[in-house]
């Protein structure tokens, strides 16, 4: 298993004048997908709990239902040169992909929605989120203070986003860390698929960066009535967070937020 960082050789400029020195960098490696033996994705993603990223990809793309997913391993195909890389899932008996999938997807560390065939092939269709959850507002401080404490990776690297599950009450269900914001979130999501957690009634999604379409459209499906991002949000996550009912809180840093939709779960 490939780690989640790496050593570079790199030169330090600073007002002292330059020095040569080794750095830690977050390791970026393809991973691809594959459902019942045919390629479905190839990941840009950090390594590291490939089978939850699976899982939550498969998911959230609509194509696979809780309880469709067998197994999940790397590939043992004698051909694949770097089995680590290559993720195999298979349907127990009688499960039927849920969606007339788009084989060979391409999704880099930045986009989770690149290499689809149309703009409507993009969105996975779900019914508006019923959910009356109330969250404090200082729980959204403090769940992002906590994400940001977990984020070991990050703290050596400087270089991954993470994404972090809570409950109602703030408590902290699990955090992710990878190169991609969208990826971290397959990872969150996906494990809560293999350990039959889903739907999320309920819970909250704290995201470091920005809330994107994806973030949104990701949270959605997996049925996450509040999100919250450091950062701002993007023109269509807004616009798809009012569709789904959905909560979308970002810049939340100390005392201050900006609530974009469904502020009445906010108190």
């Amino acid at each position: 298993m490939t780690e989640p960082i790496a050593r570079a050789r790199v030169r330090r400029r600073g007002p002292q004048g330059e020095q040569v020195a080794d750095d830690l960098v977050v390791v970026e490696e393809p991973c691809e997908i594959r459902l019942q033996g045919e390629s479905v994705a190839v990941v840009m993603r950090t390594p590291g709990h490939d089978r939850e990223l699976a899982a939550g990809f498969l998911f959230d793309e609509g194509i696979v239902a809780p309880g469709d997913i067998g197994t999940i391993r790397s590939c043992r195909d004698p051909g694949v040169l770097d089995p680590d890389n290559v993720i195999d899932v298979t349907l127990v008996p009688g499960a039927e992909p849920r969606a007339t999938w788009q084989r060979h997807f391409y999704a880099t560390s930045s986009c989770g929605v690149c290499g689809k065939a149309s703009i409507e092939a993009v969105r996975v269709h779900a019914e508006p989120l019923e959910d009356d959850v109330r969250v404090p507002a200082g729980m959204l401080a403090r769940c992002m203070q906590r994400l940001r404490q977990e984020q070991t990776w990050f703290e050596a690297t400087g270089g991954l986003h993470a994404a972090g599950l809570f409950d109602a009450a703030g408590g902290l269900v699990l955090v992710r860390e990878d190169v991609g914001r969208h990826n971290a979130l397959d990872k969150v999501i996906g494990h809560c698929y293999l350990h039959e957690r889903l739907p999320l009634h309920g819970h909250l999604l704290v995201v470091s960066g920005r809330s994107s379409f994806e973030i949104v459209q990701k949270a959605w499906v997996a049925r996450i009535p509040v999100v919250a991002s450091v950062s701002a949000a993007s023109s269509l996550a807004v616009q798809l967070a009012r569709e789904a009912n959905m909560t979308l809180a970002g810049f939340v840093r100390g005392q201050e937020m900006v609530v974009y939709t469904g502020a009445e779960r906010i108190e």
